[in-house]
Parts: structure tokens; sequence; C-alpha cells
């Protein structure tokens, strides 16, 4: 399977997110107040959930869109995955 165009978005995100998780720690172990950590809990939260329904809209309308124009699966394949990862949503 070939990479998505969103794919690279979506890694920018995950890394903005990976920095801002590292920041997180070190403003544990510095003993910030609770309050600015959760803030950048959320932050880091709201970015991989973002991600995640980036992920998930484009296989819906890439992949799954594609199998059904062109028979790659059967249409009982195609609903039964798109339940699935609608799951993630």
């Amino acid at each position: 399977m070939s990479t998505h165009t969103s794919h690279p978005d979506i890694i920018k995100r995950l890394k903005r997110a990976e920095g801002h998780l590292r920041s997180i720690v070190t403003m544990l172990e510095e003993g910030r107040s609770c309050l600015e950590i959760a803030q950048q809990l959320q932050a880091v939260e709201s970015a991989v959930t973002n991600a995640k329904k980036t992920l998930v809209h484009d296989h819906i309308e890439h992949c799954l869109e594609h199998a059904v124009r062109e028979g790659a699966q059967t249409a009982d394949d195609t609903l039964r995955e798109f339940k699935a990862i609608t799951k993630y949503l």
C-alpha cells in the first residue's frame, strides 16, 4: 500500500506532539504548576486526536473508496473494514 498524501502532515503533527510531550516530562521534573502541565497535556491529546481523525478520514476517502470502485475487495469486507475503522473516530 502506498503512502497517502495526508501521511506527511500526520507525521509532522505527531512529531510536534512528541516534542510537546517531552517538554511536559521536563515540566513535571521541574515542579511546574499542575495547571500549566494540564494545559500542555490537553494540547498533546488534541494533536493526537486530530492526527487520528485525519488518518481515519483519509483511509475512508481513499482506500475504502478505491476498494469499492475497483472491486479490490467484496462489499461485505469493505463494509466490515469501514465499521472497524470508524470505531476510532
